[in-house]
């Protein structure tokens, strides 16, 4: 059954049921991407070992002791995107474009000489773009009579209902000197399902959905666009020991902004609905919408150290380990519904109260390990591996201890470690001109109980869809110049992402709709600067 979250604590208001926080959200707000500078780009991020580029402030910070000149750059990112939604009635596509400033910095070098032990001290400040939400699909095509989309076989008004154990004068909007919304712990999203008729009270003292099984037949739709960064401000000290050693620490603090817009509607055929008078159902023909949005904002800080060891010159050995990020978050939402039965409720409507509050995220620790060898002077080969501990998130309403609450027993449930493996290599054609190409691969951080449906997802606020993401892939080629102190480079980079989208989760042995959602970006990716 849902859970109901009464225990959030509200800046300024209450939303006594609305769930609140949940894993769903840590999950999401979570992910990181492969962005920086077109160099760490085109080489599939693979530089735990190398150091000596603007992202490694955000990455291995011993990359800044790599440095023996100051250095001032900037990137821009040109982001092609393409989301398509694979169901039984065809293939639904989303192409957008955006522009984003990936990576800006300045990293300064004091040469100490070399009779000393430690040979250089440097700091850097950069700003880097660590991932970005823009995403936009959809389900289904047209609109009223011409509308077609996927076939269904259960209701989201039949799932509300499993869950719903008010009373209908708890859940009823429509009282003298009450509101639901405020005055009792009822599921928002149940208010909102009795209020449109969606869930209709029975003869047990339940409700029953709109869905009559084995008989009732119809299909969905669904719009989903997502939009927000995180961005990272980061300061790094580090430094050269005896050419040898390098290390480095850092600070970063985060932005997060994600906003969400997500409609869900179902047309259903012999369904329960609601008589001309209220007073019971019959058997007719239903069509509802569900509207949801969702904005979560917030700052973070986290800790990064690690150290880069060349025992020869051809070889570099590098580990960074990433504290998590310790965010505090604001979280406000609404919902509406619009819905039409051929009894006689044509074209109304249904609105909650709008819903805030604030809680705690502590995103996974990351922990990273590489390898790198230069071959004749020209070239360069570099091997990562990257541990990120998604089952390690936590959450917490704010000023309350971070092991309270059944939200992380759900991350437990829902979510396992992802493993990143990340290969790079450059080859100098000539002193100024630079031929490079890489390639990652991310593996799935879902477990297998939440893919399949045998675990039930529980979601917040009143949108019970969500997104579960698969293997992320990046192919990667690039250029680069130099000239005296300028330099230019250039990355192609492909990424695809492997999802499924889900209407809402799978309950007692009902199948909710579910489809294979699969983002394609191509990213062509700049960065300009000077080395002095």
């Amino acid at each position: 059954m849902k859970k109901i979250l009464v225990s959030a604590i509200i800046a300024g208001g209450a939303i006594s049921g609305a769930s609140a926080q949940s894993a769903v959200d840590a999950y999401n707000l979570s992910q990181s991407d492969l962005r920086g500078t077109a160099r760490f780009m085109s080489m599939g991020g693979a530089f735990t070992a190398l150091g000596g580029d603007l992202s490694t402030l955000s990455q291995n910070p011993a990359g800044i002791g790599v440095y023996r000149k100051s250095e001032v750059g900037i990137t821009v990112d040109f982001n092609m995107t393409n989301s398509k939604v694979a169901t039984s009635a065809g293939d639904f596509k989303e192409n957008h474009t955006h522009v984003y400033c990936n990576n800006f910095g300045y990293i300064g070098s004091i040469d100490l000489g070399r009779s000393s032990t430690l040979r250089t001290f440097n700091w850097g400040a950069s700003y880097n773009r660590v991932a970005s939400f823009d995403r936009t699909f959809h389900i289904g095509e047209g609109s009223g009579s011409n509308y077609y989309g996927p076939s269904i076989s259960s209701s989201l008004s039949n799932y509300i209902a499993s869950f719903t154990d008010y009373s209908p004068g708890e859940l009823n909007a429509y009282q003298n000197n009450y509101n639901p919304y405020q005055d009792s712990d009822a599921d928002w999203l149940s208010i909102l399902a009795y209020n449109s008729y969606m869930i209709n009270p029975n003869s047990s003292n339940g409700y029953n959905g709109l869905w009559r099984q084995g008989q009732s037949s119809g299909d969905m739709g669904a719009w989903v666009r997502e939009r927000g960064q995180i961005d990272e401000y980061n300061l790094d000290f580090g430094g050269n020991v005896l050419d040898v050693v390098y290390w480095g620490v850092g600070f970063g603090i985060t932005s997060l902004n994600y906003t969400q817009e997500a409609d869900y509607d179902e047309k259903i055929y012999d369904a329960r609905i609601p008589n001309q008078a209220a007073t019971g159902t019959e058997v007719g023909d239903a069509y509802f919408n569900l509207m949801n949005n969702k904005r979560i904002t917030g700052t973070g800080f986290n800790f990064k150290l690690g150290v880069i060891v060349k025992p020869i010159n051809e070889l570099r050995l590098g580990f960074a380990l990433h504290t998590p990020t310790y965010y505090n978050l604001s979280q406000n939402f609404d919902a509406g519904t619009n819905f039409d039965y051929s009894s006689g409720y044509d074209n109304m409507n249904e609105y909650t109260d709008y819903g805030y509050f604030d809680w705690k995220l502590r995103s996974p620790w990351r922990m990273m390990f590489g390898i790198a060898g230069v071959i004749g002077g020209q070239g360069i080969i570099s091997v990562d591996y990257e541990r990120d501990a998604y089952d390690n998130m936590k959450i917490s309403d704010r000023g309350i201890n971070y092991n309270y609450g059944p939200e992380n027993q759900d991350i437990k449930n829902y979510y396992q470690g992802s493993n990143t493996l990340r290969v790079g290599a450059e080859y100098r054609v000539t002193p100024s001109f630079s031929l490079r190409a890489g390639y990652s691969y991310v593996t799935s951080n879902v477990k297998t109980e939440a893919e399949n449906g045998s675990t039930e997802i529980y979601t917040s606020g009143t949108n019970p869809a969500y997104v579960l993401n698969k293997d992320t892939q990046y192919i990667t080629l690039g250029v680069g110049y130099r000239y005296k102190a300028f330099y230019a480079d250039a990355a192609y980079v492909y990424k695809t992402r492997k999802s499924t989208y889900h209407a809402f989760t799978d309950y007692e042995g009902v199948k909710a709709p579910s489809f294979d959602l699969t983002d394609n970006n191509n990213n062509i990716v700049v960065s300009v600067g000077l080395k002095f």
